[in-house]
């Protein structure tokens, strides 16, 4: 059961890339508004693969969906590629937004999660999580900018590079730098509490 589940998040990771690389390569040969038909067709096989691997669509890839076609929608009656190649900078964008709503609260969406799945005594600082939460925010809305920047003035064969294989090579590379800024903020934060208690003796 484990290799199955394994393979099948395999096979959903590589599948994820198949919008991008199937529009790069029809907006190589053929015009805007096909490449854009392509795009559109491949994301809602994502949608429906994502249902069998996990028996469940999550309301982020639903709402990415309807931007794909929305923007799709729009390359196709424009005949023109940007609209559709806009999708990651307004996800970006609107992923960081709503991340930094969230802190912004009083709770990030990552605490309140790990709350509900975790238990209290183990969970991490609330002040430390809602610290790193603003990084990922930083993050997304920096790479959405970055990507607005890359549909404007980038070739297809670029963009497409740095909506998939790149956005994991960056993404991996950030998460890398906050899990050392983490341990350093956690080692920080316990010998803090542990001169408060020695203060009470």
């Amino acid at each position: 059961m484990g290799e199955y589940i394994r393979g099948m998040s395999k096979h959903f990771f590589l599948i994820s890339f198949l919008p991008a690389v199937f529009y790069w390569y029809l907006e190589s040969y053929y015009e805007p508004k096909i490449a854009a038909v392509g795009g559109v067709l491949l994301a809602l096989l994502e949608l429906i693969f994502e249902k069998i691997c996990i028996k469940q669509v999550h309301a982020i890839s639903k709402a990415n969906f309807f931007l794909i076609f929305f923007l799709g929608a729009l390359s196709f009656f424009d005949n023109q590629g940007i609209w559709f190649k806009l999708q990651p900078c307004l996800t970006g964008i609107g992923i960081g937004a709503f991340l930094i709503f969230k802190v912004l609260k009083g709770k990030g969406l990552l605490f309140e999660m790990m709350e509900s799945i975790s238990d209290p005594k183990k969970m991490p600082p609330l002040e430390i999580m809602t610290k790193f939460e603003a990084h990922v925010a930083l993050f997304f809305l920096g790479y959405g900018g970055f990507m607005g920047l890359v549909a404007f003035h980038a070739t297809t064969g670029q963009w497409t590079f740095f909506k998939t294989i790149g956005f994991y090579i960056i993404s991996i590379i950030f998460f890398l730098i906050e899990l050392i800024w983490l341990r350093a903020m956690m080692k920080r934060w316990f010998l803090k509490k542990n001169e408060e208690l020695l203060k009470k003796f």
